[in-house]
């Protein structure tokens, strides 16, 4: 039953960011507990036989680990002037209040008082390596990740930076810290950037949740389901042992 309450939390967060630009639906794996051997496989029944199968009876199941789906969600058209998405794998590397480095796929980017491009939370993409003069007009974000800009003196393109992509060997090894952000751990693997063609942004555009509403539906029924149906087994088995109880009085 405790895995299954697990089953149904773990649902609910994924239906909950059902509108959280680059999020990743989230899975559970399960493993079966220790089972009770009674006789075991094998074992000598006679001088000239074995038991075949053995007498193991199991005592339930636990969360074994989460994982997260990194498959590619779809991308929208917004028209956001400092909008990105990625297509293809990668991530967009932010410098977090702490000076460790924070990996996102949300690029809804803004840019603060110093034209530095910057994460709905303030903070700076790429190390703020990318920035913008005053009086910005029009802004383009090539495939490549190139940013560059005009402005009211009409004096053509100016560059504001590159956009770089960075990928892990493992990323369902990134720790989620929330508010879209994951940090590399040991599981991960040392981030490495992304090789030119390999991915490519989408400017005006963002990346929608992967997660599919029917298909957490069905899931949330069946693990609803399933912990109804271990309530009733505890429930069968102490009506077996009250029974039992009254043999005994």
């Amino acid at each position: 039953m405790q895995a299954q309450q697990r089953q149904v939390e773990t649902i609910a967060n994924n239906i909950a960011n059902v509108n959280t630009t680059g999020f990743k639906k989230n899975r559970l794996a399960f493993r079966s507990l220790l089972y009770q051997t009674y006789r075991r496989p094998g074992a000598s029944v006679s001088k000239e036989t074995v038991d075949p199968t053995g007498l193991q009876v199991g005592t339930g199941a636990e969360v074994s680990s989460s994982v997260k789906n990194h498959m590619q969600g779809d991308l929208v058209p917004t028209g956001g002037k400092y909008d990105v998405a990625i297509k293809g794998d990668g991530f967009f590397q932010v410098t977090l209040p702490s000076g460790e480095f924070g990996y996102t796929r949300d690029g809804a980017f803004r840019i603060d008082a110093n034209g530095t491009l910057v994460t709905p939370n303030g903070y700076p993409v790429d190390s703020g390596g990318i920035s913008f003069g005053d009086d910005v007009k029009n802004v383009t974000i090539g495939t490549d990740g190139t940013v560059t800009y005009t402005t009211g003196a009409d004096n053509g393109g100016v560059s504001a930076g590159t956009v770089t992509l960075t990928r892990f060997p493992n990323p369902a090894g990134l720790e989620a810290i929330g508010d879209n952000y994951f940090i590399e751990t040991a599981s991960s693997g040392a981030a490495a950037q992304v090789n030119p063609g390999e991915s490519e942004l989408r400017h005006g555009y963002l990346e929608r949740s992967n997660v599919q509403v029917v298909d957490e539906l069905i899931e949330l029924i069946q693990a609803q389901r399933n912990y109804e149906l271990n309530s009733r087994t505890i429930k069968v088995g102490d009506e077996m042992m009250q029974q039992v109880n009254q043999m005994i009085r």
